[in-house]
C-alpha cells in the first residue's frame, strides 16, 4: 500500500467517524492495518475509538500495540494506564507507570512523568496504592 493509499484510507475512516458512522470506520482502520501493522495514525484512531465507546478491553489491546512500536512516547503509555485503569487493572496500570519512566526520555516526557507522579501521590493519599515506582 503507498503512503497515499494509506492517506486516503485514514482520511475516510475519519469522515465516516464525523457522520457518525463509527463501527464502518474502525472497519476501515482494521483494514488500513492489515496492510501497514504500524500505523500510528490508524492505531491511535482505533483506540480511542474503542475507548470513547468504554471497549476498554479493545482499547487495552491496540494501545498495547502503540507501546511495543514506540515505548518511550507519554500520549501511549497515558492511553494505555487509562484503559487500564478503567478495566480496574490496577496493578498493571501500576506498571505501566513503573514501564514508562523507566523507558522514556526523562527531558522530552518530563510533562508526562510529572503527571504519572502526581497520580501516584493522589492515589497514595486515597489508599488506592501504597506502591510508588
Amino acid at each position: 500500500m503507498t503512503d497515499i493509499e494509506a492517506e486516503k484510507m485514514l482520511e475516510q475512516a475519519r469522515s465516516l467517524v464525523e457522520e457518525g458512522k463509527k463501527e464502518e470506520a474502525r472497519i476501515c482502520l482494521l483494514n488500513l492495518l492489515k496492510d501497514e501493522p504500524k500505523s500510528i495514525a490508524a492505531l491511535l484512531m482505533l483506540g480511542g475509538s474503542y475507548f470513547e465507546e468504554n471497549n476498554f478491553k479493545e482499547a487495552k489491546l491496540v494501545f498495547q500495540q502503540l507501546i511495543k512500536i514506540s515505548p518511550g512516547v507519554g500520549l501511549y503509555s497515558i492511553a494505555l494506564f487509562n484503559a487500564l485503569w478503567r478495566l480496574k487493572e490496577t496493578d498493571e496500570a501500576l506498571k505501566e507507570i513503573r514501564r514508562f519512566i523507566l523507558h522514556a526520555d526523562k527531558d522530552a516526557e518530563k510533562e508526562t512523568i510529572a503527571q504519572y507522579l502526581s497520580t501516584l501521590s493522589a492515589m497514595e493519599n486515597n489508599n488506592q496504592t501504597n506502591v510508588v515506582p
